[in-house]
Order: structure tokens, then sequence, then C-alpha cells
């Protein structure tokens, strides 16, 4: 039985990670379940696994005591107790920038990490990877287009064995890494509807079912973005390797071209449920727990993405081919102007707009931890005075 730790457990991603672990008894055993703030959530889960540690990692007054640990102190403390006891693997399914940390304490621990927080690749990959490589840790992708390359490179790149830079060592010999997108709520919307949308039209994504901050990536194709900044450090690829086809089924998850022109694909439903079970069983596989493709029932949509309507998806590629901290200056204007569109204190198109003004700036400097928090913070803090400059000229 592999011990497990689900960071964001009450999540879209911890719940997905639990219904997997409900659907192979005898296989995984939570010891750590942690939450942002959700103490209910998290109570109810813990009974059921009485067994496992409770930390949140958001600062609650009178929490109960039946959660041992509370605050980033206590959730990265839970972590460190998480590998003393031997746990194999650290389930991350937080949230943006911060995930980030809780991802280094793990793999600093030396504990394999599953790896849903695409912040942690995009901000620090370069740290992360290392440290992972130093401590001997295997960091597996769980965002389903990268668990799908990984998987691809594992089956088609010639890689030998079984830890997570082998699986990735295949990618010299590709001509591209075909991410798919689904092209979110809007693909078909005009400028001028696009400059109309609410927050409660970018909420609701024809296909999976998200959290509400990646879900509105999903429609400015942000996410889109992130992944590509993700796939270029975590395979070591160039970012004109990495290639975006809009895939409206999301069936197709990801694609690899090698040289000849030979092409392999991941099909499966969107479920995230299929490429959590992949990383909890690595190297191994599981059993079939979820529903299968219907090759008979299927008609597949490809098409390129509309950078111009779309355009923090060319962004990422000139963010991924500026390298430095220009990768976590995004993240963090993306973030706060994502926060901004959902409480309706600017307009959808606008998040773009905060974005590449912000990028506008020199983001140049080593990727250490240190520049890459500086960076987050000073980019957070210029969307706030763009966001002033934008309501003084609306």
């Amino acid at each position: 039985m592999k011990t497990i730790a689900i960071l964001g457990a009450t999540g879209s991603i911890g719940k997905s990670a639990l219904d997997v672990i409900r659907e192979n008894p005898g296989c995984f055993e939570p010891v750590l379940l942690s939450a942002h703030t959700g103490v209910e959530s998290l109570l109810r889960i813990g009974k059921e696994y009485p067994n496992a540690c409770l930390a949140l990692a958001g600062a609650v007054e009178n929490a109960p005591k039946e959660i041992h640990h509370i605050g980033r102190e206590g959730l990265l403390r839970a972590i460190e107790e998480c590998a003393q006891s031997g746990c194999a693997l650290v389930v991350n399914g937080v949230a943006g920038a911060a995930g980030l940390e809780p991802s280094l304490a793990a793999i600093d621990a030396g504990m394999d990490v599953a790896l849903a927080n695409k912040e942690t690749i995009v901000m620090a990959g370069e740290v992360a990877l290392r440290k992972a490589r130093e401590k001997n840790v295997r960091v597996i992708p769980v965002d389903s287009e990268h668990s799908a390359v990984f998987q691809l490179l594992r089956a088609h790149g010639g890689a030998a064995g079984d830890s997570a830079d082998a699986a990735m060592s295949g990618v010299e010999k590709l001509d591209s890494i075909i991410l798919t997108a689904s092209g979110g709520p809007f693909r078909a919307l005009s400028s001028e509807q696009l400059a109309r949308v609410t927050p409660k039209d970018a909420l609701a994504h024809p296909t999976w079912k998200m959290g509400a901050k990646i879900t509105v990536d999903s429609a400015s194709m942000a996410n889109k973005g992130l992944e590509v900044i993700e796939a270029v450090k975590l395979f070591a690829a160039p970012p004109d390797k990495v290639k975006v086809v809009v895939h409206p089924q999301s069936v197709v998850h990801s694609i690899i071209r090698f040289s000849d022109g030979g092409m392999y694909a991941q099909l499966s439903k969107p479920d995230m449920r299929r490429p959590i079970q992949d990383a909890l069983f690595f190297p191994n596989k599981g059993a079939a727990s979820f529903d299968s493709v219907d090759l008979t029932s299927l008609t597949l949509e490809f098409e390129a993405p509309d950078e111009k309507k779309f355009p923090l998806l060319p962004l990422a590629y000139q963010v991924a081919k500026a390298r430095d901290l220009y990768p976590a200056a995004y993240n963090a204007a993306n973030e706060e102007a994502v926060s901004l569109f959902l409480k309706e204190r600017i307009g959808f198109l606008d998040i773009a707009r905060i974005v590449e003004a912000v990028l506008q700036r020199d983001w140049t400097g080593a990727v250490a931890m240190d520049a890459v928090w500086e960076a987050d913070r000073k980019a957070r803090s210029c969307v706030y005075e763009l966001k002033s400059l934008l309501h003084a000229s609306s």
C-alpha cells in the first residue's frame, strides 16, 4: 500500500485524487490531507481517513482540535513530518503560486511529487527540477496535457528506466510536442462580444469541471500559455517545438510528432481522475476504473488558436523564450488580473492588457527563490498600478 499526502484535498484535484483512491481499495493510504481554509470540508474527509494528519494552509481562528497543523509554517511542518513517517508520494493540487513552496518542501524532504500545480514549474522549474535530481525524487506531471506527453515519451521516446528524467529524455528526438486546448467557452465569440463577457460566462466551461481561476484561464487561453511555459521547462524543449491546437472535444490530450512525421496521441475522456491515477500508480499502471472512450461515437476537430483574440497565448511564447523571471511575472500578473475580473473590477479583455503591460518591465535575472518571490511581489503590485490607470482611462 502506497502512503500519500494530498495537498488541496478539498479542491477539484484533491477530490479527484480521493475518487481514485476509493476506486482502488487497498492500494493507497492518505496520511496527510490539507486545505486552505475549508475547515468543514476537510473534517468530513478526515472522518473517512481517521489516521490522516489534517492541515490548513490559511490563517484560521479557533480551528477544531482535529486540525493538527495551521498556517503556512504548519503545512510545511506537516509535509516534513509526512516524509519522516515514510510517505511515498505528495499530490500537489494547491492552486496558484501558493503551491510552489509546498512542492519544494516535498522535494526537499525526499518525496515524489504528483504535480498538478503548474506554477511550480512555471515560476521556478529550474530550481524544483534541479532539486529533484539532487534528491533522486520523481516529479510526475498531473496536468492532463503534460501527463499525456510524459506517458507518450515513456512509450515511444526510446527512454530506458522508470525515472521521470528517463521518461523525458526522448524529447530531443521529437519534431514537436502538441498540446491541445478546448478553446474554452468563448472560442466562437468576436472581440466585441469578448469585451462584454461576465465572470459567470467565463466560469461555464464546456468540457472540464475545474476551479474558478483555472476556468477563467481556460477562457482567456492563459492556462494554455502557462502550459506552454511548463512544457518548455518540464521537458527541456525549445519553445518553437511546443505547439498548441484547439480541440473542442478535449479527448486528445496531447500529441508527439517525431522527425520522420510519425505522430502518437493520448486519448481519454476529459476527466482529471485519469492522469491522477497514472501519477498515483507510476511507474506501474492501475486497472481501468473510469469510463473509456468509445471510438465509434467520436468526431474529433482541430483548429489553430486565434492569437489575436487570445493574446495571452502568444505572450506566453515570448515569456518562454525570454526565460529569467518573466514566467514568474506572467503568472503573478495573470493571477491578480483574474482575481480582479472575478470581482468584476475589470473587464475580461483587461486581463491580457494588464499582463502585457506588466511584461513590458524588466524581468531579467537568474531564477533563484528570493528573486522569484520578489518578481512575484513586484508583478502583483504592478497590476494594481495598471488597474488604476485602466479605470482612469475608461
